[in-house]
């Protein structure tokens, strides 16, 4: 399995708005365009967080420990929709109230996204998809702060717990 390279994605500026829109290739290939993603930051009401493990054929982080649901926007979405969209499809979840945290700007070597971070508590069940994700698990914040630089964590995701959670 592979990313669609030519979903398309919207271009935005700093702040959310639309500009163009580019392909999710051209998103990904170095060009560091800015586009919009959402993120949830699924909790059970014990505190511990859940992670998804990205699969190996991901074109960003094959491998690695990330936010419970992650995914870009389409081009024609608003955040709200996305996130509804990317939950269910990632989680198997329609049963939750996410709160809206704020956005930022990631910046590596490869992309630049414009992360809008919502958060939510569950106890319900989570089905991780198969076709998307490589499963998931709750993790507590000591597990998590053990793992933050030792390349099992996204640094996205590193990144983003400190500054929300840290």
């Amino acid at each position: 399995m592979t990313d669609n390279q030519e979903e398309l994605f919207p271009v935005v500026d700093n702040e959310g708005h639309t500009l163009g829109k580019i392909t999710r290739g051209m998103a990904h290939n170095g060009s560091r365009i800015l586009h919009p993603v959402v993120h949830l930051h699924l909790f059970n009401s014990k505190g511990e967080l859940y992670l998804q493990r990205r699969p190996l054929w991901k074109d960003i982080q094959p491998g690695r420990w990330d936010t419970a649901c992650g995914g870009h926007m389409a081009y024609g979405e608003t955040p709200e929709q996305a996130l509804r969209r990317e939950v269910k499809e990632e989680l198997g979840i329609t049963d939750y109230t996410p709160t809206p945290l704020g956005h930022y700007v990631f910046d590596s070597k490869r992309e630049r996204e414009l992360v809008y971070v919502n958060k939510a508590v569950y106890d319900g069940q989570v089905n991780p998809s198969t076709e998307e994700l490589d499963g998931g698990r709750f993790w507590t914040r000591q597990e998590i702060l053990q793992a933050i630089g030792t390349g099992v964590l996204t640094p996205n995701f590193e990144q983003e717990y400190m500054q929300f959670f840290g």
